[in-house]
């Protein structure tokens, strides 16, 4: 009994093996069956051309010229017994030939006299021989059709095929498992010698030309001695975690190898995949960050340099996942505070490894592709998210530094991208680098600060943009500049009233914006950067914002500071009233002499509109509400500007009103 099983064991190990050669001779031999074909069409073509120099050779005698033409005809016989390398390449029969002298007869091409009325009539030309057809052979359909068949036929039934001899030999070793046919030992024996002969096996198929099919059986090969290798250590315990771990890692090295040497992303691909599940199927569910880590990092590194050798696709999109699994699964089950040095050790690594490989992408092809730029921007913001979870806020200025590093790192890796290549890459670099340089800044500061920094960032990449002539930083600008203005209107809402009159928070953070918004269309009207009709707008938009800022700022302070004067014997809300239409007449006076002297019609016209509204506040409010001595007091000032500015306006010539 035990002599049959054995020999039932073999015959089904070797089954698959003979199924393999069998197919590769049946296929030499259909290649061999396929030249029959042009063995016959070649054929043919020699006994045409052995019946057409017949032919000539019946002419020539019968004319009495055979001696001059023996040479050349001999020489057309020797030509005619080459092979004919291109069966398919159309001939025509050469014309009946005759020799027009005797010095020409030696010379290999025979030229046909013309016909003369004259001469010696020409003897009848005898019958042609039977026309041979070459045989007909089926049409092999386009070339479209046959690129699909191949692709369904040669590669997909390869895997399907593989696949269901994976199956079927796991489906008898388990019905050998169950029946107790083998022990433990023997079970993993076989596996990892059936692993290690298809590496061989498929070289073997290989150098026959089946390069998917070879592929296949290595992968499979790698599959079984991972198994192999896993059931040994984890499943019958037959030797422990210490030689199970370095037994995975030279099954994926031996793959990796054999990758490299055919030049396959396929087995690369496979071998990444195994050398990523090895600390899943020798895990113990224990922490061990320092091994784990380690192994991962070393892993990526040289799949890493093994693709960019060979300009791999898959193999850095999949390190990168691979890696960012095991981290923030590790994290999410072992961190803690007490591994914090560590934990960002190895994360930093990590960035480090995948940020390298676009880098030096881009400055070997020039740009990069989507999916280098999608490594590259969550490469990036998840190590943001690692040290935030980790350092904050204990280590608020450690994240500070760390995150103004990102920005520095960035932008000193878009320096070397070559001018002459694609923008993209440098634009990814820049805008990242400003990314983490505006979160520093709320990482660090507080409050008004965090503000007053926006700002003066966005002023900065304005400026930096219309120097070098960048869209994209002019509008990362105006983007702070509009996350600055929701900043400012709740600092406007939500602030409490000052004890100060202008020396406070407040006031300081509504005047510092907006001198930074004027200061926008400042540095926009002295640049020589060619500006669009629409971006120009918006500019004269940000400065109408920031003139409304500062008259909002000193409206706030004007009515807080007549609020806090109860003991003058002032009602206090009719001293508010008044003081803001004397503060909203003198700004709107300031903006109309300023409009003059500068020859702006945009600040007159603002000056005038402000001026109107304090128009009909005096005669829609004050009037109503105020007193008799605050009403004339109101009334008598607004007056009095008025006339001065319709005094202006009518002495003032019109051409000193156009702007520049």
């Amino acid at each position: 009994m035990g002599s049959t099983v054995i020999l039932l064991l073999l015959v089904v190990a070797a089954f698959p093996i003979i199924a393999i050669i069998a197919l590769v001779r049946t296929t030499a031999l259909r290649r061999a069956v396929n030249e029959i074909p042009q063995l016959i069409q070649r054929l043919y073509e020699l006994e045409r051309r052995l019946v057409s120099l017949d032919q000539r050779l019946t002419a020539l005698s019968e004319s009495g010229k055979v001696e001059p033409a023996r040479a050349a005809i001999a020489t057309e016989r020797v030509k005619s017994s080459e092979p004919v390398r291109e069966a398919s390449r159309p001939t025509t029969d050469a014309p009946e030939p005759t020799v027009t002298n005797p010095s020409a007869a030696s010379s290999t091409s025979v030229v046909a006299p013309p016909a003369s009325s004259t001469g010696p009539a020409q003897p009848p030309k005898p019958p042609s021989p039977p026309q041979m057809t070459p045989p007909a052979w089926r049409h092999e359909g386009p070339s479209e059709a046959r690129d699909v068949e191949s692709t369904i036929a040669g590669r997909w039934f390869n895997y399907v095929g593989i696949l269901a001899i994976a199956l079927a030999v796991a489906f008898f070793l388990k019905y050998a498992f169950d029946n107790n046919w083998i022990g433990p030992a023997g079970r993993v024996t076989i596996g990892m010698i059936v692993g290690a002969t298809l590496y061989p096996l498929s070289q073997w198929i290989l150098k026959r030309g089946y390069t998917y099919y070879s592929e296949g059986i290595a992968g499979l090969g790698a599959v079984i001695l991972y198994l192999s290798a896993w059931a040994g250590w984890h499943y019958y315990q037959i030797f422990s975690q210490g030689i199970a771990f370095p037994l995975m890692i030279m099954i994926t090295v031996v793959t990796a190898g054999v990758a490299w040497m055919r030049n396959s992303e396929r087995l690369a691909v496979l071998a990444l995949v195994g050398g990523l599940l090895t600390p899943i199927l020798v895990s113990t569910g224990e922490n061990a960050e320092v091994a784990l880590f380690s192994y991962t990092a070393v892993l990526g590194a040289g799949m890493l340099a093994i693709g960019w050798e060979r300009k791999w696709r898959w193999i850095a999109p999949i390190a990168f996942a691979g890696t960012l699994i095991y981290f923030w699964g590790w994290y999410g089950d072992f961190y803690y505070e007490s591994e914090l040095g560590t934990t960002v050790l190895f994360a930093t690594l990590f960035f480090a490894l995948f940020a390298a490989l676009p880098t030096l992408k881009c400055l070997r092809e020039g740009g990069l592709a989507n999916h280098d730029i999608a490594i590259l921007a969550s490469n990036a913001f998840q190590f943001f998210i690692a040290l935030r979870l980790m350092l904050w806020p204990d280590y608020r200025w450690g994240l500070t530094l760390a995150v103004l590093g990102l920005a520095a790192a960035h932008w000193l890796a878009g320096r070397p991208v070559p001018r002459t290549s694609s923008r993209a890459p440098r634009r990814l670099y820049n805008a990242l680098a400003i990314i983490f340089a505006t979160l520093a800044i709320p990482i660090r500061l507080e409050g008004k600060w965090i503000t007053i920094a926006f700002a003066l960032e966005g002023l900065l990449l304005i400026w930096s943009g219309l120097r070098a002539r960048s869209w994209a930083l002019r509008a990362g600008g105006l983007a702070l500049f509009g996350v600055v203005g929701m900043r400012l209107f709740i600092l406007a809402i939500s602030a409490p009233a000052p004890q100060t009159l202008l020396f406070n928070e407040r006031f300081l953070t509504l005047a510092v914006c907006a001198a930074c918004w004027l200061g926008a269309l400042f540095v926009a009207r002295s640049s020589d950067c060619e500006l669009s009709a629409a971006e120009t707008q918006v500019y004269f938009s940000v400065a109408v914002a920031a003139n409304f800022c500062f008259l909002l700022a000193l409206s706030m302070e004007v009515w807080d500071w007549f609020g806090r004067m109860p003991s003058l014997g002032i009602d206090r809300e009719r001293a508010q009233g008044l003081a803001l239409s004397m503060l909203w007449v003198a700004y709107a006076l300031a903006l109309i002499v300023a409009g003059a002297v500068r020859k702006s019609a945009a600040i007159r016209w603002q000056g005038l509109a402000l001026l109107g509204l304090a128009i009909g506040k005096v005669f829609f409010f004050d009037l109503s509400f105020l007193t008799r001595f605050y009403r004339i007091i109101s009334f008598f000032v607004l007056g009095m500007v008025l006339l001065a500015v319709s005094f202006f306006y009518q002495k003032r010539p019109k051409a000193d009103l156009k702007p520049n």
